[in-house]
């Protein structure tokens, strides 16, 4: 069953995790994007992405994170692993996780075929034909290769421009809940000084998730001006009033050291 989460008001949250599969992400050669595209993208829906994992190009581990991941949240989306080489597994794995078959798709061959000149749709093209029983595709407008949703999973192309093609295919097949809505202040403030205050602020307000990130800005060289930095705080809520007063809270706050607050919206 998926992990779901409620509001004081019992408003049910719908969550997702982003699997990220791949080898050349945990080797840094490839910078990992598609995570915070989902994130936002998913974030419009009202689909809270609640963990992101990234493992590799390993069926047992792939298949560990699937099961763990779509028990507890109630959408799964992959992404990378689906293309025509020996590495890209992660159908293979998705079918493993379910315990189902796996063979190539009549509509994904005919998809396919269609695509490359004859002669041109060779043995390891038909790999990305390979989807695991009983899924149904998701269509690829971009490069054709068919990604697939099985269950609450949704395993989708690792390039980014692919991925995010695919994802606009996807919006009428999921339903989210209530939007997380953000505030976003900051103050030339210590945050050793403000931490006590803060989190009383937090327990005075459960229902808004309050963070705080200090910054640091060095000066130009040879300037005598003093290093300046401050804190940003980032509050989060889906109800709209509560986190209005939890930002007009933070914003006295800041001026009780002395700062005046500004906006960061």
């Amino acid at each position: 069953m998926s992990q779901t989460e409620t509001t004081p008001s019992s408003i049910r949250l719908v969550t997702a995790a982003v699997l990220v599969i791949g080898d050349e992400i945990l080797s840094g050669r490839t910078q990992d994007t598609n995570s915070s595209y989902l994130a936002r993208w998913l974030g419009e829906l009202g689909i809270q992405v609640r963990e992101i994992r990234v493992v590799p190009d390993i069926q047992a581990e792939i298949v560990a994170a699937l099961n763990a991941l779509r028990a507890r949240f109630d959408y799964i989306f992959s992404t990378g692993g689906i293309g025509p080489t020996h590495d890209d597994i992660t159908a293979d794995a998705v079918a493993a996780a379910f315990g189902v078959g796996i063979e190539h798709h009549p509509r994904a061959m005919a998809i396919l075929s269609a695509h490359y000149p004859q002669g041109e749709f060779t043995e390891a093209r038909m790999r990305m034909a390979r989807i695991p029983d009983d899924a149904s595709l998701i269509d690829n407008p971009v490069s054709k290769a068919p990604g697939f949703r099985i269950g609450n999973v949704f395993v989708l192309a690792g390039v980014p421009m692919i991925m995010q093609a695919m994802l606009d295919s996807l919006r009428d097949q999921l339903v989210g809940g209530p939007r997380m809505l953000s505030a976003s202040v900051g103050g030339t403030v210590a945050e050793g000084h403000v931490a006590a205050a803060l989190g009383a602020l937090q327990a005075e307000f459960p229902d808004v998730s309050m963070g705080s990130y200090p910054y640091f800005r060095r000066p130009p060289p040879g300037s005598d001006q003093p290093s300046p930095y401050g804190v940003n705080f980032v509050l989060r809520s889906i109800n709209a009033g509560r986190l209005a007063q939890a930002r007009e809270a933070v914003c006295a706050m800041i001026r009780a050291q002395g700062v005046e607050p500004v906006d960061r919206d």
